[in-house]
């Protein structure tokens, strides 16, 4: 399990180092006094008298190793939390690196709850391991080894009795790693569905609310809470007696020295001093074994966090190369596509060409497969079969961060950070200028609502952006798109939450976002793609048809169907 951590640590593996050396001088100081006062009990059981001066010197050097006990084990503490943190941070880096190396649906299968579990709850427990169970179970385990050997250079006999009742206790802890790891996936499983389940709870809870859902939903959150409390105390019912005798046996070293080891003395099989001198030793032995033993429940679960870790990154990492887009132009040409969600195959064989400067709209209806090919062209997903290509190279055959450089993407749920409005359109470009973000945000239509705000453009957007509605979330979008001028454009219903009062001022910033560049445009109201180059009908993962809007309404029975829905959409009216 250290050789899994030590590739994270580093250059802080010398710290843990240090810290377990400077561990194991604090406990063996804290050792020290037992022996300081075996020397004074000793004379006096032979009769003999002692001067104040000499019991002074040993009450004296025994105050000084508990003070150097305190500090040395403060110092290690120090050094290996120091190195701890450091190795968490590498830990969380080196995951967050791998995790966007892999496709994003492999990441949302995974789900929220998991994932923050992961992040935190899971990774912040390996801080346990790093900065308590290597330092402080190394010093306090080989001190009362060194000290058990001792034992037998003073008295074989009473040494002996002394290591009896470590077999008794090492029995209870087997059983009690046996019983605790065979729960332990369930109980982890059990965590992650509860965290899974509050997160959408919560995020849900508008809906809840209105359709007065509050007892159905908060009826399967009671349950998952109840499931994982139950889970959590059966594991705990099971090892909780054996956690108990490891506990009370293993530190109980003196368990038969003190009686037979009495009966010994009297017999004259072993002298009162060595009787006094193996007590005292096994008083040194008792604390630090208990110490070091307090991790050892700890151990079972720092393996099953660390496989899990490893289990999260198995997913195969999207395929991509270091190389940086060399295409010839920006026409896009997809080629049989395949792919499937799970083992449901949802595109089959698709065949498109987009050529440089062109604008091509994706109609259909819900589930025809418009929204994934969007994310294939953008290298969300990795393909099944097929391929795709950008100015004729293909997308794997390139960076991500290359492709994503030749690509604007704007989506439909549009994500903003809980920062300023001009932070969030700056992501489109870091580098650019206060002047060129705020003329993005005018050819986006933004000034009209940015007017509202006290503080403009530099107002909080609000956690995931709840200052602002749908439509106008979706006019940020567009102006982190034109700040970006990437050469291709895809806008995946980027209309989607616009009311006709405002959909004018959309489809203006729509024109300026697609201006000169190649387009693929998703659109559920196809009276805004009537004028594209082409238009591409999907029906359940295939091409029906493609051609201009006036060769489709000759041609596509399914383009007629959709039209005739959306002219009927048009006319519609709530009526009293």
């Amino acid at each position: 399990m250290f050789q899994k951590i030590k590739p994270y640590m580093g250059e802080y593996l010398r710290y843990t180092k240090r810290s377990a050396v400077s561990i194991t001088a604090a406990v063996i100081l804290s050792v020290a006094p037992y022996f300081l006062l075996y020397q004074i009990i000793a004379p006096l059981t032979a009769g003999q008298s002692l001067t104040p001066g000499f019991v002074m010197l040993r009450v004296g050097i025994a105050a000084l190793c508990l003070a150097g006990n305190a500090v040395l084990y403060v110092h290690g503490l120090d050094l290996s939390h120091l190195s701890a943190y450091n190795t968490l941070r590498n830990l969380r880096t080196a995951l967050q690196e791998k995790l966007e190396c892999q496709p994003l649906g492999a990441i949302r299968e995974l789900g929220n709850g998991r994932i923050k579990k992961v992040f935190t709850d899971d990774i912040e427990t390996i801080e346990l391991l790093l900065a308590h169970a290597i330092p402080e179970g190394v010093g306090n385990l080989v001190i009362p080894a060194v000290v058990l050997i001792a034992m037998f250079f003073a008295d074989w006999k009473l040494a002996l009795l002394s290591v009896a009742s470590l077999p008794l206790g090492m029995l209870a802890m087997g059983m009690l790693f046996k019983l605790g790891t065979s729960r332990m996936e369930a109980y982890y499983a059990a965590a992650a569905r509860m965290n899974n389940t509050i997160i959408e709870y919560i995020n849900g809870m508008e809906v809840v609310k209105v359709f007065n859902r509050d007892g159905e939903s908060y009826e399967r959150f009671e349950r998952d809470i109840n499931y994982y409390r139950d889970m959590t105390l059966d594991w705990y019912r099971v090892c909780w007696p054996w956690m108990a005798l490891y506990s009370s046996i293993l530190p109980c070293v003196a368990l038969f020295t003190l009686p037979v080891g009495g009966w010994f003395v009297l017999r004259g099989w072993s002298t009162l001093a060595d009787y006094i001198l193996v007590l005292c030793m096994t008083f040194a032995v008792g604390p630090p074994l208990l110490k070091a033993l307090s991790f050892a429940g700890k151990i079972p679960q720092l393996n099953y966090k660390v496989e899990e870790l490893e289990r999260l990154l198995d997913h195969p990492p999207l395929k991509q190369s270091e190389r940086p887009f060399e295409g010839s132009g920006y026409d896009i040409r997809m080629e049989n596509l395949r792919f499937s969600y799970k083992d449901a195959e949802v595109i089959h064989g698709i065949d498109l060409d987009i050529g440089e400067g062109q604008m091509v709209a994706l109609v259909g209806e819900s589930g025809s497969g418009k929204s994934t090919l969007a994310k294939l062209l953008v290298h969300f997903y990795d393909l099944n079969g097929g391929r795709i290509t950008l100015g004729g190279q293909d997308i794997t055959d390139m960076s991500v961060e290359s492709l994503n450089e030749q690509i604007a993407y704007v989506a439909q749920e549009q994500f903003l950070f809980n920062t300023s409005l001009y932070e969030n359109i700056r992501i489109g470009r870091p580098d650019a200028t206060r002047e060129e973000v705020l003329r993005a945000a005018s050819l986006a239509q933004c000034d009209e609502f940015l007017a509202r705000f006290p503080k403009g453009i530099d107002s909080a957007a609000g956690d995931g952006g709840k200052m602002l509605s749908g439509g106008e979330r979706q006019r940020i979008a567009l102006a982190r798109a034109l700040l970006k001028d990437a050469p291709v454009i895809v806008l995946d219903e980027a209309t989607a939450f616009i009311d006709p009062e405002n959909e004018e001022k959309m489809n203006a910033a729509i024109s300026e976002v697609i201006r000169g560049k190649t387009v693929l445009i998703i659109a559920h109201r196809l009276h805004t793609v009537i004028g594209a180059d082409k238009i591409v009908v999907l029906d359940k993962g295939r091409v029906e048809a493609q051609g201009t809007h006036d060769e489709l309404l000759q041609s596509s029975p399914v383009y007629q169907k959709l039209w005739a829905a959306a002219q009927q959409s048009v006319e519609w009216e709530v009526r009293a």
